[in-house]
């Protein structure tokens, strides 16, 4: 059973020691199927509209006090993008300026594997979600700290697809 319902307030929110909110990404990434159905080795990426805009980006928001750094990626994910997957290492923190209020965030990103994606999830009504190549979403995500998260796990695939190929492993 999954909860519809996007959490909301700041009452738990977690702040670095300079005031800034922490907030916690996933990219979501799946494998393109070919023709006969089997997984091939081109990844595609999940990104997602921002709620005040027609921006790109992917899913991310508040780290509470109350969950971990990888329940929130994964709690961002399914609230935003509407998909369920496995959280992989963090591929990094970032500190950037929040257009808003123009105070450092500190930004946590995550790879998320997805395994299902739903028709139903809380923010369906709020975003758009789309599934791009990665030069696709490089080229429309709008944080530049984003992409620079999206850099990091496409050279993490490629690094794994190419110790599969070396030791021969499907």
């Amino acid at each position: 059973m999954v909860c519809l319902v996007s959490r909301s307030g700041r009452e738990l929110q977690r702040y670095n020691n300079m005031g800034g909110r922490q907030v916690v990404g996933c990219i979501p990434y799946r494998y393109k199927e070919d023709i006969d159905g089997n997984m091939s080795n081109e990844s595609e990426v999940l990104v997602v509209s921002s709620q005040k805009g027609q921006g790109l980006m992917f899913p991310k928001g508040g780290w509470e006090i109350d969950e971990s750094v990888e329940e929130a990626a994964i709690r961002e994910s399914l609230e935003e993008a509407g998909v369920i997957g496995t959280v992989e290492g963090e591929l990094g923190q970032w500190n950037f300026i929040s257009k808003r209020y123009g105070i450092y965030y500190e930004g946590h990103m995550f790879p998320l594997f997805v395994k299902e994606q739903l028709d139903q999830w809380p923010e369906k009504n709020l975003r758009r979600r789309v599934w791009m190549t990665v030069a696709q979403a490089r080229e429309a995500c709008q944080h530049w700290w984003m992409k620079e998260a999206l850099d990091i796990l496409v050279q993490r695939l490629v690094s794994s697809q190419q110790q599969k190929k070396r030791y021969n492993i499907c």
